[in-house]
């Protein structure tokens, strides 16, 4: 965690942006701890703001233990989240408080085709939503290329894109889309910092997200 600082260091300029931005923005923070060959521990927690930081829409806070399928291609996990949701009635400038606890599970398969390393995510949820149980779907694809050495190691500046579509199993089978662009610097083995901008399309409307990403091994 020596780098800690340069996480916070990055988030600063956010809190010049005007309260009355209509761009959101997401602080998220990823971490895994190797716990020996085969097991690891996920654990993340992500602040949404409907602007820079003072307008909490969720905070999310999700963990689980996976299990590598191979050496570093394929992991499997078994997850649990919470997520505490402030929205917005229509209309009207009043917030309602939603609780959700999701259990989930997933398949990671990743691979590189030249210089760009592919990552798909296959994740299953089952969602709690006060007295409402609901199904999801999800998948996600990202890419990762270097700019300047041949593959992500220490001090690499490298490009970052990600789609992931949410698909419910009741009702309207479209949830969502996310669709992310962004530029990321690997420090270490350790640590690696995002900033990039975020997309979110569902049914009837969009939203455009700010995000700022620490992704922790340790």
């Amino acid at each position: 965690m020596k780098h800690l600082p340069l996480v916070l260091l990055l988030c600063i300029p956010l809190l010049g942006l005007t309260q009355a931005s209509n761009l959101g923005n997401w602080l998220l923070y990823f971490g895994n701890k190797q716990l020996n060959n085969q097991l690891n521990w996920h654990h993340e927690v992500q602040y949404r703001s409907y602007n820079a930081v003072d307008d909490l829409e969720q905070l999310l806070l999700r963990t689980g233990i996976g299990y590598n399928l191979t050496e570093n291609n394929n992991n499997i996990l078994l997850g649990y989240g919470y997520i505490l949701s402030q929205n917005y009635l229509a209309g009207e400038a009043d917030k309602v408080t939603v609780h959700e606890h999701r259990i989930f599970q997933q398949f990671i398969t990743r691979q590189t085709i030249g210089r760009v390393s592919v990552q798909h995510r296959y994740r299953f949820e089952q969602r709690f939503i006060e007295s409402n149980f609901k199904l999801r779907f999800r998948y996600f694809l990202s890419l990762n290329v270097p700019l300047n050495h041949p593959t992500v190691i220490d001090k690499t500046l490298y490009l970052s894109a990600y789609n992931e579509i949410f698909l419910n199993t009741t009702g309207n089978p479209f949830d969502r889309n996310r669709l992310y662009g962004g530029v990321g610097y690997r420090l270490s083995k350790t640590l690696r910092l995002e900033l990039g901008y975020l997309n979110q399309f569902l049914a009837n409307t969009s939203r455009d997200q700010l995000n700022v990403i620490s992704f922790v091994n340790f």
